[in-house]
């Protein structure tokens, strides 16, 4: 089994950056692809990026292309997700996710391990 740990997440005024760290225990870290997800209030889960260990490829909703960067610290076991120019519409609970198996849908949410989530709250 593997466990996320996910912090960083917070109040920020439109504009502002944040990055949320999760950390990785259970396994090695370079085995499982990652991700990124948020989830507001009466809407479905969304991808927001996600990277593969084979070969560090990103990927990124277009909501959040050029704001937005993942990477990952496979010596920590742990993922980021730098926030930049956040908008009030970012707001939601953020969650970090797992999953050994290969996929062609890389923001889809089908991932096998979950975090608990972070807030991220951004004020105009």
């Amino acid at each position: 089994q593997v466990q996320l740990v996910e912090s960083g997440g917070g109040s920020v005024q439109a504009g502002g950056s944040l990055r949320l760290s999760c950390a990785r225990f259970g396994s090695a870290y370079t085995m499982y692809r990652m991700g990124w997800f948020r989830q507001a209030p009466g809407k479905e889960r969304e991808g927001v990026a996600a990277i593969y260990p084979s070969d560090g490829s990103t990927y990124y909703t277009g909501s959040v292309k050029g704001r937005f960067t993942i990477s990952q610290d496979n010596a920590k076991n742990t993922l980021y997700l730098q926030m930049n120019s956040l908008k009030p519409e970012d707001t939601a609970m953020y969650y970090c996710a797992a999953d050994p198996r290969y996929t062609t849908t890389p923001l889809n949410p089908d991932f096998r391990y979950w975090g608990q989530g972070t807030q991220v709250t951004v004020s105009s």
